[in-house]
């Protein structure tokens, strides 16, 4: 091999390996942020550090398992891994597979023709059978969060039934220093269009699928899609097969026309799992008052976003100020958090520092009841009711 072609190959293989190393946890650390002030505690309350070790802490959106990063470390980048949730109090995290976002990615109006997680994909080396179907995707997470439970020492517990919650509450009593993860989907695009792969889900232990992320998909319309629908006949068969197996209906990102056909279809409580109210954040991601209001109706979880597309602001004191909008809109049973951690999202703390949203709720005045069921308390009731048995 003549010298300019050798140097051509070891500079190709140069590039390979910086894209296989260097670009992945460039790009966790570029869009996974903490704000200014973000994993610097201010002072905190006297009483704040004292309420918050009481607390039993449950968060309804994470898209930690996206980045690659092992999450039994304590990681420098990004918002979530077992030792900070451990820390932070985190008695459940739900844990949420992103297996499609387009590119331009935007609040106002995207289009499925495209694909920026391939690019991901291919840096991180997942297997081929990820590279063009989107349920292999989803599988192939459910396999990396199996592999962060095997190799946790313990300190992670799979949760995917209402029994398994009960026996790991009960240990926690003990005193074990643990924390567990709940597996969701965000976008039922991961189906390909096919319901039978619900079924495939299901197996992989997934208990939540959010009807659409951010384009309009076989199933429902985007609140950020382009046509911005409802539900779609197969949509309205998706519905219902949820419904039979459990599977808890998530309304996050979905249009106001497909949060209205589910609210009158579903036969179960559905959640919002992260995002925030119009009324102190008004924009097309959030919920209206009456979209919220159904929610509760339904018996649901509304949870409350940490990044400032949700509540307009950029420290714990907005979250706070959001929480208690949604509080006294809907009731406080209704109300949960929904950080959107490792979301692509600049959120004020990580899920070590969880403590800083109970001091802001200490200083907005809610009473030590409310704090305990918008922290935690309520997702867990909600999870025991209704995750299978």
């Amino acid at each position: 091999m003549k010298k300019t072609a050798r140097n051509a190959v070891l500079g190709m293989i140069a590039l390979l390996v910086l894209f296989f190393t260097a670009v992945p946890p460039l790009v966790d650390r570029g869009m996974n942020k903490l704000t200014a002030a973000g994993g610097q505690p201010g002072v905190l309350r006297k009483d704040a550090a004292a309420l918050h070790a009481t607390l039993r802490v449950a968060d309804l959106h994470a898209d930690s398992l996206l980045w690659g990063r092992d999450l039994t470390v304590h990681g420098s980048r990004g918002h979530v891994d077992v030792p900070r949730m451990i820390e932070g109090g985190v008695t459940v995290q739900i844990f949420t597979a992103v297996t499609k976002t387009p590119r331009g990615l935007n609040y106002e109006r995207n289009s499925a023709d495209s694909d920026t997680i391939i690019w991901l994909a291919l840096a991180q080396r997942w297997p081929p059978r990820t590279w063009n179907d989107l349920t292999e995707r989803a599988l192939f997470l459910a396999g990396r969060f199996d592999r962060t439970v095997a190799t946790s020492g313990g300190r992670l517990a799979p949760i995917r039934t209402a029994r398994d919650l009960q026996a790991y509450l009960a240990d926690r009593k003990t005193g074990a220093m643990k924390t567990a993860g709940i597996l969701g989907i965000e976008g039922a695009h991961a189906l390909n269009g096919k319901l039978e792969n619900l079924d495939r889900l299901y197996d992989a232990s997934y208990r939540i699928i959010s009807l659409t992320h951010f384009f309009d998909d076989e199933f429902a319309g985007s609140s950020a899609g382009v046509e911005k629908g409802g539900l779609t006949p197969l949509g309205r068969e998706l519905v219902r097969r949820m419904n039979e197996k459990r599977v808890i209906i998530d309304l996050a990102h979905a249009s106001p026309q497909t949060i209205a056909d589910v609210l009158a279809l579903a036969k179960r409580p559905v959640i919002y799992s992260h995002g925030g109210l119009k009324g102190t954040c008004n924009n097309r991601r959030n919920l209206s008052d009456d979209e919220a209001r159904g929610i509760a109706r339904s018996g649901g979880l509304i949870g409350i976003g940490f990044w400032e597309t949700a509540v307009c602001g950029k420290d714990a004191h907005a979250v706070a100020r959001a929480l208690r909008y949604a509080v006294n809109l809907v009731g406080a049973e209704h109300v949960a958090l929904g950080s959107d951690f490792d979301g692509a999202t600049t959120v004020p703390f990580d899920s070590a520092h969880l403590v800083e949203l109970t001091n802001a709720l200490l200083d907005a005045g809610f009473r030590e009841d409310e704090i305990r069921a918008v922290m935690g308390e309520n997702a867990l009731r909600f999870l025991a009711e209704n995750l299978p048995q």
